[in-house]
């Protein structure tokens, strides 16, 4: 079976069009963070629709396949790395299983394409109809099995002239954008001449407003400086994943911890990353209360990543809790163990935190059985946490992607926003880098600062704009301090979410429809 699969795949490979369509996808990993070409993403889409324009349904459907393929091989290669160094398999079966795990999300680019090729009444790949379809796809593929939205076209604008949209449709609005955009430049650029003058003028009129649009939008502020400022310290203590779990530097990693912060009392917040007690909540109680009377006594707050376990529920948590807030207004202000001003993390990364049909797969192999992945989840919608009177809305590690549980966890109280990982787990790769692109996306689509903190790499604080102000590189013992200034206010997508986003791009499909069944109607 396998051998087929691969035979027909060779095959389809060595096909010119098949080719460029793989290497079309292949080469939009350079868009994104850390090599940054946000205009790639402008002109690769274009370029690709020679091969699809006007394809019957199975060529669309090929071509949309070995594009998502090429697309996903490059960009979400890092995965490899935590697979390769910690699932405990042969390199061909961890390479294998990544093959299969890009050929899954290669097939949502897919459903795209056969879907604007299908619906059109001649049964021809029609590329206005791919940013509907494609925004339906991408859709489908932050629910289905929890969600991978990795790598959405939008992310690779946070440093270009289109993240000025960010925080009117968000970056799903940019992704569509940017597949308009594309549609134009190649209907302009490759298609004008057997186009009438009347189609050529409407599309480079069109062409002209979305230029027109981003650049108006550069100046607007859609939220309002409060003239308060805090200081934040993130420590980065630059734990090995090899050595994060292991029993005896259990005691030496919090110890680290502590001296890093010792020295950094004058901040108003610090921040510790993802798990950085590397023990179970009720174990460290003696710890947590050294802790929390120290940054008490120096009228600081920290909040932390840690583990805990329910002993009445037998429930495990990958969690952030807040210590040394005894001076904030909020009625449970200091720290006790299972206080409320806690976060559980409620999307949990499939295989790292939970395992689908754990009882078949755990015997498999290693990678099924990786230190915590039994955890349970929180609840969708939390209150934000309090520290030092100040609202902090949490995300933990793979959440950050999601924009929807952001917005479900806003409230006008919100101060900031926080992230927390352990991205040790992808070495020295792109997938961090990734990571911190996404969680900038946030900060611009909300309006709120937000601070990053990593175990090893790329701490960050990130202003209101998606603008880093500093970073600490990976693989540094390091701690960020950094003065933030707080906004007031909220931005149109965190009022409509993707409401707005919908309304072009299904007008046309509904057009089409319409277009479709009048033409059939004369056919009959």
């Amino acid at each position: 079976m396998l051998i087929k699969i691969g035979k027909r795949l060779f095959k389809n490979l060595i096909d010119k069009k098949n080719i460029f369509s793989f290497f079309s996808g292949l080469s939009l990993v350079f868009a994104y963070a850390p090599f940054s070409q946000w205009w790639l993403a402008l002109i690769i889409p274009a370029l690709w629709f020679n091969v699809i324009d006007q394809s019957s349904v199975k060529n669309a459907t090929k071509q949309g396949f070995f594009f998502g393929l090429g697309w996903f091989c490059s960009g979400i290669s890092w995965v490899h790395v935590s697979i390769d160094q910690f699932g405990g398999l042969p390199l061909a079966i961890s390479l294998l299983l990544m093959l299969f795990l890009c050929i899954y999300l290669a097939l949502y680019p897919t459903i795209a394409c056969y879907l604007s090729a299908q619906f059109t009444h001649n049964k021809k790949f029609n590329l206005w109809l791919l940013p509907a379809f494609w925004l339906i796809s991408e859709y489908l593929r932050s629910v289905v099995l929890t969600g991978f939205p990795w790598l959405s076209l939008g992310y690779s604008q946070i440093d270009g002239p289109l993240a000025a949209y960010a925080p009117v449709i968000g970056e799903v609005g940019i992704t569509c954008l940017i597949l308009i955009i594309n549609v134009l430049i190649f209907k302009l650029i490759f298609k004008a001449k057997q186009q009438i003058p009347l189609v050529n003028i409407l599309q480079s009129t069109s062409f002209l407003v979305v230029i027109l649009v981003t650049f108006s939008l550069q100046n607007i502020s859609w939220v309002t400086p409060t003239k308060k400022s805090i200081k934040t310290a993130l420590v980065q203590a630059n734990i090995t994943q090899d050595m994060k779990w292991a029993p005896e530097q259990e005691w030496p990693t919090m110890l680290k911890f502590l001296d890093l912060t010792r020295v950094n009392y004058d901040a108003d917040l610090i921040i510790w990353p993802e798990s950085a007690v590397p023990s179970w909540e009720p174990a460290v109680q003696d710890y947590l209360q050294a802790v929390n009377r120290s940054a008490n006594l120096n009228n600081s707050a920290i909040i932390t990543g840690i583990l805990n376990y329910d002993n009445k529920t037998n429930e495990y948590f990958n969690a952030l809790i807040v210590l040394g807030n005894k001076n904030t207004n909020d009625a449970e202000g200091d720290y006790f163990y299972n206080h409320t001003n806690r976060y559980y993390k409620n999307h949990l990364l499939p295989i790292g935190e939970y395992v689908p049909f754990g009882d078949l797969l755990r015997p498999l192999a290693p990678l099924f059985n990786l230190p915590m992945s039994s955890f349970s989840r929180g609840p969708y919608v939390q209150p934000n946490l309090v520290a030092n009177g100040l609202h902090i809305l949490p995300l933990i590690c793979f959440e950050i992607a999601f924009p929807r549980q952001l917005s479900a966890n806003f409230t006008s109280t919100t101060d900031l926003l926080l992230t927390v990982s352990n991205d040790a787990w992808f070495g020295d790769s792109h997938g961090p880098h990734q990571h911190l692109e996404i969680a900038r996306m946030r900060a611009l689509e909300f309006g709120r600062p937000l601070l990053r903190s990593t175990n090893n790499g790329i701490t960050a604080v990130v202003d209101h704009q998606g603008k880093i102000i500093k970073t600490i590189p990976q693989f540094e013992e390091a701690v960020l301090k950094a003065e933030i200034n707080l906004v007031s206010g909220t931005t149109p997508y965190n009022q409509f979410g993707n409401i707005l986003n919908w309304f072009f791009p299904l007008t046309i499909l509904l057009i089409n429809l319409l277009i479709n069944k009048s033409t059939r109607i004369k056919t009959l």
